[in-house]
């Protein structure tokens, strides 16, 4: 090692490098939970990939600008959705709800604006951009699917942005604001 690759090692900040690291192990083999820890704290890694990758995307879509409060916020009102009796048991799913149409090439697809997420039906792309952000998103993802932390939305199964004021809100319980999110059930 000359003297700018130790440089560049000594400059990197720590968040970046633990990110770096578990994005190369979660890519290049399966973890066990009982494989990683972050000074002392478990880092607790979903067994379905699917689910987490669903979870994930939802949490960056739906949440990326928020606090990890609101990200985590979101997450659970997916988690909720599931267990309950009015959407599908699933991650994916709850996420993927939507009414469908054929297009022309013989395709079902999200109607536009007709989905339980309005990014999955934006006609936006459905890639994440932001690295770091989708790491994040998948790290909170692990977190929420493993039951690390409590749902604190009080079992909320509808949220949406303070900017606007769906009809089927006065029909509940507002339950909670977080950041620019308001929770009913």
């Amino acid at each position: 090692m000359d003297k700018h690759d130790k440089n560049f090692l000594k400059n990197m900040s720590p968040f970046l490098i633990v990110a770096l690291i578990m994005f190369f192990m979660i890519v290049s083999f399966e973890i066990k939970a009982d494989d990683i820890s972050y000074h002392g704290h478990e880092v607790l890694i979903s067994t379905n990939d699917q689910d987490r990758t669903c979870l994930a995307k939802n949490i960056y879509f739906e949440s990326a600008n928020q606090s990890m409060a609101g990200r985590l916020a979101v997450a659970h009102v997916v988690m909720n959705r599931q267990e309950s009796d009015l959407f599908p048991d699933n991650v994916c799913g709850v996420i993927y709800q939507a009414k469908t149409r054929v297009n022309w090439k013989g395709n079902e697809v999200p109607i536009k604006h007709k989905c339980q997420f309005s990014w999955y039906c934006d006609g936006k792309s459905d890639e994440p951009k932001d690295s770091q952000t989708w790491l994040k998103a998948i790290w909170i993802a692990d977190l929420v699917l493993s039951g690390y932390y409590p749902d604190i939305t009080e079992g909320s199964l509808w949220y949406h942005a303070d900017f606007v004021e769906p009809y089927w809100s006065k029909q509940l319980e507002l339950v909670a604001t977080i950041d620019n999110h308001l929770f009913y059930k």
